[in-house]
């Protein structure tokens, strides 16, 4: 599979303190696809009420240890919330994969999460429930209106954070703390 670089694919959205939008604020979002179409991508800051283990049960799964079985589902974004997106790193091929990068790939097919539940699935995953999706031209009006600023994503914030800590590591990674911007107010 070979990756078609995209200008903000693998890239952090990190809402600024101000964004208002309930769907956003204080989100980290990574940017999956991005074209003259539009951007997709996932909120990777943001819990949803389920655990792997009920959406398992909800799909008829069997199995998956109970470290899996218990971590939380995120709420990838209002677009498709019915919808599972299973973002990983390498591994096999699944049924409907994209390519991000040549280590990280976003997939919604049934068959990753049956390895998963037999675990035979990728080292490092997380499984939301929707994503966040913007028009040709929204995403990069939003970029110019200050609503967001970008960052290299890296596993570790990805995989590794706890979510709560999310909005705050990835600002810092390019030398911003929210705590001196005036439109802050508290703690994520």
């Amino acid at each position: 599979m070979s990756v078609t670089p995209t200008p903000l694919a693998n890239q952090l959205l990190i809402a600024l303190p101000a964004l208002a939008d309930s769907n956003f604020a204080r989100s980290v979002a990574l940017i999956c696809q991005h074209d003259s179409d539009g951007a997709m991508g996932l909120v990777v800051n943001r819990p949803s009420e389920y655990t792997l283990g009920e959406v398992f049960g909800q799909m008829g799964l069997e199995g998956g240890d109970p470290s899996l079985l218990s971590q939380i589902v995120l709420a990838g974004g209002p677009v498709h919330p019915e919808r599972g997106f299973v973002l990983h790193d390498g591994g096999s091929q699944w049924d409907s994969t994209l390519a991000i990068t040549e280590r990280l790939f976003l997939t919604t097919s049934r068959d990753i999460l049956e390895a998963m539940a037999r675990g035979d699935g990728p080292d490092n995953a997380i499984v939301a429930l929707g994503c966040a999706g913007w028009g040709s031209g929204q995403l990069e009006q939003e970029l110019t209106e200050n609503d967001w600023l970008t960052a290299p994503a890296d596993p570790e914030l990805l995989f590794e954070l706890p979510l709560d800590a999310r909005w705050q590591a990835a600002a810092g990674r390019i030398g911003v703390d929210f705590a001196y911007l005036a439109d802050y107010s508290g703690h994520a």
